[in-house]
């Protein structure tokens, strides 16, 4: 199918590794042009040579998204490469550490809700001001299984409760922004595990205790293939989520094709999620 995105432009957050690294590829795969807005400059650039030979376009923008003028001038610098801004996707986020909710410390919940939360209403404001004058955007947040499942949310439960914020935040701004020729839709990613312990920057959740913690990636692989994998032996697909399952929904809900969908939610979770 073609989706039609070729020299659309669009803001990809946290695309330095780990999914974002597959939605910057996915999107430039497609012609668009991108701004891949991140903290980590080193692996920022290495997504985007990744990305040559690719028929679209990558502009890394080193970008704090907690800071809101930072963002203002993502979208400004955006605007003034590309002339447009077409699609946001919201997927910069995370958690400080994983600890029962009694023994977690202020300052790492408040790095949590700071990132997750006034992350996404800054960049969801700035685009949306871009947006409304063209009468039209495709916006895609990136929430997590976490906020859907008790069990899946134990021990980072100020990141699931983040992320339930975002659903419900982009379920108001579906009706808010219909009018407007916006549409806002998220994508809840499961079990996703990069291809190489590389795609992903040292501020990753994987490089500060996952891979520590679930193995890494080759090993999780042959494990999900076994049916040993503690979070993947039970999902009815029992196999591991990569970083571009993500990347073709949101691909498509950002293009035209999914003109007729706003306000939705889709679990990309190898059925370990159903409603």
């Amino acid at each position: 199918m073609d989706l039609a995105l070729s020299g659309q432009a669009a803001i990809v957050t946290g695309g330095s590794g780990g999914i974002g690294r597959g939605l910057v590829q996915g999107f430039a795969r497609e012609g668009c042009r991108v701004a891949l807005a991140s903290r980590d400059a080193a692996q920022s650039r290495d997504v985007a040579d990744s990305c040559k030979g690719l028929p679209g376009e990558v502009m890394v923008v080193p970008t704090d998204v907690t800071d809101a003028e930072a963002v203002q001038a993502l979208v400004k610098q955006t605007l003034s490469r590309f002339g447009r801004l077409d699609v946001l996707v919201n997927n910069a986020g995370g958690v400080a550490y994983p600890r029962p909710f009694l023994e977690k410390p202020r300052d790492e919940w408040e790095w949590e809700l700071d990132l997750n939360v006034r992350g996404v209403v800054h960049c969801t404001r700035a685009a949306v001001d871009a947006m409304r004058e063209r009468g039209r955007g495709s916006i895609v947040n990136i929430t997590s299984d976490s906020a859907l499942a008790g069990a899946a949310g134990q021990q980072v439960a100020h990141y699931a409760g983040s992320k339930g914020f975002v659903m419900s935040f982009s379920k108001a701004l579906a009706f808010e922004l219909g009018p407007l020729g916006i549409r806002i839709n998220c994508v809840s990613p499961g079990w996703i595990v990069p291809w190489e312990e590389s795609h992903v920057g040292a501020g990753s959740f994987w490089k500060k205790y996952g891979f520590d913690f679930f193995g890494r990636p080759d090993a999780m692989a042959k494990a999900a293939e076994d049916g040993t994998l503690f979070n993947v032996g039970a999902q009815p697909l029992r196999r591991l989520g990569r970083p571009e399952d993500i990347a073709d929904l949101v691909l498509f809900l950002a293009s035209e094709r999914a003109a007729h969908i706003t306000g939705q939610l889709v679990s990309v979770s190898g059925g370990a999620w159903m409603p």
